[in-house]
C-alpha cells in the first residue's frame, strides 16, 4: 500500500532558487531566501548556494527561460548540489522536468515546511494535520514515483502501461487515506471542542497568543503563567496549542492559549489542516499578536499573521499588538515607526521580563473594559457563590455587612443568572 513517508536524509547540499518578475521584488526575495535557508538548516541540510533570478516571461516547462535554465543547471553541477529548492511554488510537471534535466532531487518551500512540521509534530492532532497536508500535497505528484515504469505499447487505446495502472491504484489509496485522516481529525477536534466547552463553562475570559513563527509566543506563555511549554530560537519550535491559567493584577483569572506560528507563503493545505488548532483564536475574547521586533522584516511578518487571521475568520476580534524582543533593538527610529503603525501597542522582552508589568496592566484593562461591574449582597449561607466569583476571577471587591457579603465585579456566563436574585 502507498504511504506518504518522510524523505530519507540522503541530501546534503542544497541550492536555493527564487524567481522574480520585477527588480523591485529582489529585496523581498532575498529576505524570503534567508527564511528558507533557516528552514532548511533546521532540517540539517547544508546550503551550498542561493540565487535570485529575474524572469521576464515565465516558461510553463521550467518557469525560467531556456538560457537561465541552462545557467542554473551548470551551477548545480559546479556546486555539487544534490537538491534544488525553489522558494516559488512549482507544479508537479515543472518538478518532474527539473529532475529529468538535473538528475537531482527538486522540491519547493511547500515541501520543506511540510517536512519541518512532520518533524516537530508531537500530539496526535498535530501529526494527523501534518499527515493530511502531506497526503494532499503528494496526490498530484504520484507520477514522479513511477517514472521507472514505462508505458507499454500495443493493444487498444484504453490499455495502460504498468506505471499508469500503479499510479491509478496509488491515487485511489491516497484519496482513501485523505478521507480516513479527515475523519480522524474531526474526531480529535470534537475532543478539543469538549475541552474548550468545559473551560467556557467556568467560564473564564480567554486570550489567544498568535504571531509569526519564532516571535516568542511560547516564551511569553511561560513567562506569564509559569508553564513549561517548549521554547527555542528556531522556526516552528512548537506546533501544538497549550492553555494555562493566568491571575491578572486585579485578581481576575483568565485562560491564555499559545497557538501554532505563521510564516510567509504558508501552504494553504496547512492553513486548512490547522484550522481546528487555530479555532482557539476564534473563540478568544482577546487576541495577543506577538511580533518579533528584532527582525528586520517585522512589518511583513505582521501582515502575514493578519492575513492568516483573516483567512480563518478571526480578523474582527479585538487585538493587542505586542512588540517582543525589545532587548535586541537599539534603534529609536524603529521604535517610533512601530508606535506609528500600532499606537496602542506594548513593548516587551519575554526573555528578560522587561515590560511585563505594563502588559499585565493592559490585559487587565482590556479584559475588564467590556464587562459591566455590578454589586451583589450574598447571604452568609450562600458563600459558595462568592467562591465561584473568586474562581472565575470576577471579584473586584468584597465587604462583610450585617446581612451578608457585599461583592462587586463583572460576572460572566451562568454566574450572572445565579447572582441575579442578590443584585443590589
Amino acid at each position: 500500500m502507498f504511504e506518504v513517508k518522510e524523505k530519507p536524509r540522503l541530501v546534503e547540499n542544497a541550492f536555493l532558487l527564487s524567481c522574480i518578475q520585477f527588480e523591485s521584488e529582489r529585496d523581498e526575495a532575498e529576505s524570503l531566501l534567508d527564511e528558507l535557508e533557516e528552514l532548511i538548516g533546521n532540517l540539517g541540510i547544508n546550503i551550498v548556494a542561493r540565487k535570485v533570478v529575474r524572469v521576464r516571461k515565465t516558461s510553463p516547462r521550467f518557469i525560467l527561460g531556456k538560457g537561465k535554465t541552462t545557467e542554473v543547471l551548470e551551477e548545480l553541477k559546479e556546486k555539487s548540489a544534490d537538491v534544488l529548492v525553489f522558494d516559488n511554488e512549482i507544479s508537479p510537471a515543472q518538478q518532474r522536468n527539473w529532475e529529468n534535466e538535473s538528475k537531482i532531487l527538486v522540491i519547493d518551500r511547500h515541501e520543506i515546511i511540510l517536512d519541518l512540521f512532520a518533524e516537530r509534530a508531537q500530539t496526535k492532532e498535530a501529526k494527523l494535520q501534518v499527515k493530511l497536508a502531506r497526503l494532499e500535497y503528494s496526490l498530484p505528484r504520484l507520477r514522479r514515483a513511477w517514472t521507472h515504469l514505462g508505458r507499454q505499447r500495443g493493444g487498444g487505446v484504453t490499455q495502460r502501461g504498468e506505471g499508469e495502472a500503479q499510479i491509478e491504484l496509488d491515487q485511489r489509496m491516497v484519496r482513501d487515506q485523505i478521507s480516513a485522516t479527515r475523519k480522524e481529525i474531526i474526531q480529535v477536534s470534537k475532543q478539543r471542542s469538549t475541552g474548550r466547552a468545559r473551560r467556557q463553562r467556568l467560564p473564564l475570559p480567554g486570550i489567544s497568543i498568535v504571531g509569526y513563527t519564532n516571535a516568542g509566543k511560547s516564551t511569553l506563555l511561560n513567562l506569564l503563567t509559569g508553564a513549561d511549554s517548549f521554547s527555542a530560537d528556531k522556526l516552528f519550535a512548537t506546533l501544538d496549542p497549550m492553555s494555562r491559567r493566568l491571575n491578572l493584577p486585579s485578581g481576575r483569572l483568565i485562560v491564555v492559549t499559545d497557538t501554532v506560528g505563521f510564516i510567509r507563503k504558508l501552504p494553504h493545505g496547512l492553513v486548512d489542516s490547522f484550522k481546528a488548532t487555530l479555532e482557539e483564536a476564534l473563540v478568544a475574547d482577546l487576541i495577543l499578536h506577538v511580533v518579533d521586533f528584532s527582525n528586520k522584516d517585522f512589518e511583513a511578518q505582521m501582515k502575514t499573521t493578519e492575513e492568516v487571521l483573516k483567512e480563518i475568520g478571526a480578523s474582527g476580534k479585538e487585538m493587542l499588538t505586542l512588540f517582543n524582543k525589545v532587548d535586541q533593538v537599539s534603534s529609536d527610529i524603529k521604535i517610533l515607526r512601530a508606535k506609528r503603525i500600532c499606537p496602542n501597542s506594548v513593548f516587551i522582552s519575554a526573555k528578560t521580563g522587561d515590560g511585563v508589568e505594563d502588559l499585565l496592566s493592559r490585559l487587565d484593562q482590556k479584559m475588564g473594559s467590556s464587562l459591566k461591574e455590578e454589586a451583589f449582597v450574598i447571604p452568609f449561607d450562600r458563600y459558595d457563590l462568592v467562591a465561584k466569583t473568586i474562581e472565575q476571577g470576577s471579584l473586584r471587591n468584597e465587604e462583610t455587612l450585617e446581612g451578608g457579603y457585599l461583592i462587586k465585579g463583572p460576572p460572566r456566563g451562568s454566574l450572572i443568572k445565579d447572582l441575579a436574585p442578590y443584585r443590589k
